[in-house]
């Protein structure tokens, strides 16, 4: 390249307005200049081609193009000396060099590879949606609009970044200085202009990203435990005769509520059978024996599964099938029947089990019909989440699988009496979480796409956060029971009972301290409610407060949306528990928090998390509306610093990702927390096949 149209290197971001004549180049670079308060670089051409004019009476020729991006090419370099952090440039070398194609069918070496080799950390490509102005060097609208497309697609063939931008003035400048700012961030963070332009196409959320990259890159910070939860001590306890009590609450108040049970049913059973897959993918079926591949592998798990087999609620469909598809079934020996058994329900498309959502698998064998996960929520619905003659359902589910949901949904709703109000949504694609390589380069698939990974349970806030129901009970999809339907039910009641009185309470005491006066008594005794029976410990500063922040920071801990966690005692299950965790005011409140938010390497920390005596919650119930029956906005409860960094495996690379606050952990941080002791009968998850052995998921 000539040595006069070499861009000087630098650290200033460098940004061009392109397009063709009349679509606001100019106005653009200008306007963002003042903004960003630096500098900005006029259309060179114009007062070159101007003087042409005046001085030698001719218009533009094919031998003034390449002085023309010469002398841009010279404007920008000098004005780097006094940019700031930006430089907007109206025009550049492409623009030129579409002129040149356009007008003269051809384009000098010179001008070409000054066209292909400038750099500008974006293009903002200025759509034709503004007025046609005429100013006499112009050719006419209809050539405006009919050399759009050209322009947009030397963008493309130069494999520029760029950004289409369109609206008025002042949309525009909006739009494009708000991407100028997430730009620069995203480029401090190690993205490319590219990677920035195909998340803004992809309609990204950039705080979120940042957000990501950063936990990503530094960690998240561990939470500091004060101490375990315990019966007494933040658990509530209490007798048969108590819960009765509160059922009998739930009971006459549940006409005033409307009531939605909300179940988390996208997850995949493919982690419920691996210990299947692994056997599939090592087992040498023509020179092995199971037992030997058993000993060798230590898979006791596949032995339970075998000498249990019969048991399952899918053995017998399976059984059958085998023996009409499979010639000579009966006549294999018991090694090569189990084999084919276990790779027809992981594989074969009419079973497909590793495949297919948990929702919608055979969970429970009743005398004449095989029961999903789907079918025992439903059942669990008409006894708790019911109001009149209806109970309403909403499940999360995964939008792959909405064939196979919608109509597992709908042959359960045929077959109640009472009417089933059922909806489902899908985990928003916002949510999902950019992942990062160990050499802290974006992970990519083998198109050069960024490739996306559901940000966690955690996202299903945004699902919860659209649900307008006062009451909503939750409960995973895969805790579930054959037998346990009554007491399920009982405790699920009593739940809600203990949340609408304690949410009388405290809407009472909101609308008193809503009220012109307050006095100092009544202070104290919202005080001694939100300590003793909200279990906070407000900060001891509280007392020297004047009564008027006083009534402020009351009414901030009491105008929250609340929560009712039912906790059976912790039997070694993977997961969190129960802690007292102090926030950044001082301030101590009851958590769910899992085991890696905390520091384990620190002995008084790892001594709390060894004492907790209950587990993660297996139940909520929650109050989603405020004392004046307006819904809270769910967003503005969490703590976003208590998102997990996970580490996966793609195709052998390791790579880092960003997983959001946990539904019921940091997702729920800033809510009214009440956890109660239930028993175990309640709680019947379905981790592996092998629980559906469990007396909780077996006939009576």
């Amino acid at each position: 390249m000539e040595e006069n149209l070499r861009q000087k290197q630098t650290n200033i971001l460098r940004i061009t307005t392109y397009g063709p004549e009349s679509t606001g180049k100019t106005t653009l670079a200008h306007q963002l200049a003042e903004h960003f308060n630096t500098v900005w670089i006029p259309e060179f051409a114009r007062d070159f081609l101007e003087n042409i004019k005046i001085k030698e009476g001719r218009d533009c020729e094919e031998k003034d193009l390449l002085p023309i991006a010469i002398g841009q090419t010279a404007l920008e370099n000098e004005a780097l000396k006094t940019a700031t952090n930006f430089l907007f440039c109206d025009t550049n070398a492409l623009v030129t060099k579409v002129y040149s194609d356009i007008y003269y069918n051809q384009c000098s070496e010179e001008l070409e590879e000054a066209a292909r080799l400038h750099h500008y950390d974006l293009y903002f490509l200025t759509d034709k949606d503004v007025p046609w102005e005429a100013d006499g060097l112009r050719d006419s609208q209809e050539y405006r609009d009919s050399s759009f497309d050209v322009f947009k697609q030397n963008l493309i063939d130069y494999n520029k970044p760029y950004i289409q931008i369109n609206g008025s003035k002042v949309e525009r400048l909006e739009k494009a200085s708000k991407i100028v700012n997430d730009l620069q961030k995203a480029l401090e963070l190690g993205l490319t202009s590219h990677e920035f332009v195909e998340l803004y196409n992809q309609k990204k959320n950039f705080d979120l990203i940042f957000h990501q990259i950063n936990s990503i890159k530094k960690g998240v910070s561990k939470i500091k435990l004060e101490e375990s939860a315990s019966i007494g001590n933040g658990i509530l306890q209490f007798s048969t005769s108590q819960f009765e009590s509160f059922i009998s609450q739930f009971d006459k108040k549940l006409s005033r509520f409307e009531i939605e049970k909300f179940v988390p049913a996208s997850g995949a059973a493919s982690r419920m059978f691996k210990f299947l897959s692994d056997f599939l993918s090592d087992f040498d079926v023509e020179n092995e024996t199971i037992n030997a591949y058993i000993n060798r592998s230590s898979n006791q798990a596949l032995e339970t599964f075998i000498v249990a087999m019969e048991k399952f609620p899918f053995f017998k469909e399976v059984d059958q099938f085998l023996k009409e598809n499979i010639e000579d079934f009966s006549t294999l020996t018991r090694d090569k029947k189990n084999y084919w058994f276990i790779k027809t329900i992981l594989e074969n498309k009419h079973f497909n089990f590793i495949n297919k959502p948990k929702a919608v698998l055979p969970f429970h064998i009743y005398n004449d019909s095989i029961a999903t996960p789907i079918t025992e929520h439903f059942k669990e619905a008409n006894t708790y989440a019911s109001n009149l003659n209806s109970a309403k359902i909403h499940f999360t589910i995964s939008e792959e699988h909405t064939s196979l949901f919608k109509n597992e949904i709908e042959k359960n709703t045929r077959a109640f009496n009472k009417k089933i109000d059922w909806s489902y949504s899908f985990q928003e694609t916002s949510t999902d979480s950019i992942a990062i390589n160990e050499d802290g380069t974006i992970l990519k698939n083998s198109v050069g796409e960024i490739i996306f990974r559901p940000g966690g349970h955690g996202a299903l806030l945004y699902n919860l956060n659209n649900r307008k129901a006062d009451i909503i009970f939750i409960k995973n999809i895969d805790n579930v029971s054959h037998n346990n339907i009554e007491a399920i039910s009982f405790y699920k009641k009593a739940l809600a009972g203990i949340l609408i009185t304690i949410q009388e309470k405290v809407f009472t005491y909101l609308n008193l301290l809503e009220s012109i006066n307050v006095s100092a008594e009544k202070i104290e005794e919202i005080k001694t409610f939100v300590t003793n029976e909200l279990y906070i410990k407000i900060n001891s500063d509280f007392d020297e407060f004047k009564e008027q922040s006083q009534v402020k920071i009351l009414y901030q801990f009491l105008n929250r949306p609340i929560r009712v966690c039912g906790m059976v005692k912790n039997e070694n299950e993977p997961g969190g528990g129960p802690f007292w965790v102090k926030d950044n005011k001082g301030n101590i409140t009851l958590q769910i928090v899992e085991s890696a938010q905390i520091d384990l390497k620190n002995k008084q920390q790892k001594d709390f998390f060894n004492s907790s005596t209950h587990f993660n919650p297996v139940d909520l119930v929650c109050g989603i509306k405020n004392f004046k029956g307006e819904k809270f906005n769910l967003l503005e409860f969490t703590n976003p610093e208590t998102g997990f960094v996970v580490e996966k495996s793609k195709n052998g690379e390791t790579y880092k990702a960003y997983e959001l606050p946990g539904l019921w952990n940091g997702s729920m941080a800033n809510w009214i927390t009440l956890f109660v002791e239930v028993p175990l009968e309640t709680f019947n998850p379905v981790k592996t096949v092998n629980d559906l052995l469990k007396t909780p998921h077996q006939p009576n």
